[in-house]
């Protein structure tokens, strides 16, 4: 699965966050989502209803592959096992969540966002993390740094990245794929405007394509 997945975020670099209250919504964004050419979607943790939403994306979106985001322990992350999530992300770094992933053999992006932090996920057998809240962490410069010491590494910036600063990012062989939250903007979300999420994924896609031909 880890393979596949890296596979399909290395052809279509995109992570899109979805964050929603009901899953009629989360699934209609993930189906937006999917309609643009983005088929890896991350369902966010941070709502009272996230693990039905998650649920309800894996069985009424079968076009994506659908993980769980904001996995902040290792009850969340059984939680989101169990509710069909493919892969695991998190914030930070904690062993517990990892190892939740890897007893299940599910890939998993612990975030980090310093040197000591990628050495830890390094000696943990990851070989691709989420570098997070990457504008803020330092951004392309701090990724140029990790790269040249953990030169095996694969990191997927999320937080801050947005179709202005996409293609730089895309642009360091470093980077597997960027994750946002533009792509599923919540004014649209709340007037159910699913027509205009899909226009953002296509424009990313685009401009996926032409930072990495």
């Amino acid at each position: 699965m880890n393979q596949s997945l890296e596979g399909r975020l290395s052809h279509t670099p995109v992570l899109p966050l979805v964050q929603a209250n009901e899953p009629d919504v989360a699934v209609n964004i993930a189906r937006a989502l999917v309609a643009g050419g983005l088929e890896v979607v991350e369902v966010l943790l941070r709502t009272p209803e996230a693990l039905q939403c998650l649920a309800a994306v894996t069985r009424r979106a079968p076009d994506s592959i659908v993980g769980a985001g904001t996995v902040l322990n290792e009850g969340q992350a059984i939680a989101a096992v169990e509710a069909g999530a493919q892969f695991i992300v998190s914030p930070g770094l904690d062993e517990s969540v990892v190892g939740v992933a890897q007893a299940r053999e599910l890939p998993v992006f612990p975030g980090v966002s310093t040197a000591t932090e990628a050495q830890r996920a390094w000696n943990l057998g990851l070989r691709t993390v989420k570098f997070f809240p990457a504008s803020n962490a330092g951004g392309t410069a701090m990724l140029k740094a990790l790269s040249s010491v953990f030169s095996d590494m694969k990191f997927m910036p999320t937080g801050g990245v947005s179709r202005s600063n996409l293609a730089e990012y895309l642009a360091l062989p470093c980077v597997l794929a960027c994750g946002g939250s533009w792509l599923t903007p919540a004014d649209a979300v709340a007037r159910g405007d699913y027509n205009s999420i899909t226009e953002l994924a296509i424009e990313a896609v685009k401009i996926a394509g032409e930072a990495r031909p």
